[in-house]
């Protein structure tokens, strides 16, 4: 029987649990509403200059950067108010609370994300997914660089890694190999790029949404290497 203690379920957040190309679109829209498009085309140059910068998704930081363009124009706060107070919990993709439920009853469960360390956790919080892992939420600039301080702050035999990206479940793999089991779900631009696709080993189980999770025997996806 294999302990709970032993086990690890890290949860990504952005398409995995959470439809981010629909929290995406509504910013885009609100943006071209507020704004026209011609500045909605704008913000989003910026939003995807600062991600090949930092390596992560910096809403808030792209809306300052913005702010610097047009620093007349108060309906940046406007702006500034609709990513603050997004109703997060409504992008869940369906049954994801369940499915980090589920997984409960087999390890410990963690988010695991990337992101700044404002808007990010402000969406983990607000979607409900931090109360939905007792507070177990790790939030990195590149996860699959800290795995030596995943193991750190969530001591386990064996880790189950959730994610839409394939680069990241490879990179994980090749550093913890069979101390991980991958598991992506086809869910997201991301998941669904066939150049990603092919660019990527493929993941150790495939999933079509994070739903079908409930439908998997979490006992046969886990090989814990044992003394």
């Amino acid at each position: 029987m294999i302990s709970k203690n032993e086990i690890v379920f890290l949860f990504d957040v952005d398409n995995t649990l959470l439809d981010n190309d629909q929290v995406i679109n509504d910013l885009s829209l609100q943006i071209e509403r507020e704004f026209g498009a011609q500045q909605r085309h704008r913000y989003f140059a910026i939003f995807e200059e600062l991600r090949a910068k930092l390596g992560y998704a910096d809403y808030l930081g792209a809306l300052q950067r913005y702010r610097l363009e047009e620093m007349c124009d108060p309906r940046l706060l406007i702006m500034s108010s609709f990513l603050v107070d997004y109703p997060f919990a409504d992008r869940l993709y369906p049954r994801a609370l369940d499915v980090i439920k589920h997984a409960s009853a087999w390890g410990r469960t963690v988010i695991l994300s990337d992101g700044d360390v404002v808007f990010q956790p402000r969406k983990i919080q607000r979607s409900g997914l931090w109360e939905a892992v007792e507070g177990r939420v790790l939030v990195y600039i590149h996860k699959e660089q800290m795995l030596a301080d995943i193991e750190r702050r969530c001591p386990a035999n064996h880790y189950i890694m959730i994610d839409d990206k394939l680069r990241i479940l490879a990179a994980m793999k090749k550093i913890w190999g069979d101390r991980l089991t991958t598991i992506f779900p086809r869910q997201g631009h991301y998941a669904l790029d066939p150049e990603n696709m092919a660019a990527y080993p493929q993941a150790d189980v495939a999933i079509e949404r994070i739903s079908d999770m409930l439908d998997l025997d979490l006992s046969l996806l886990i090989r814990t290497k044992r003394q």
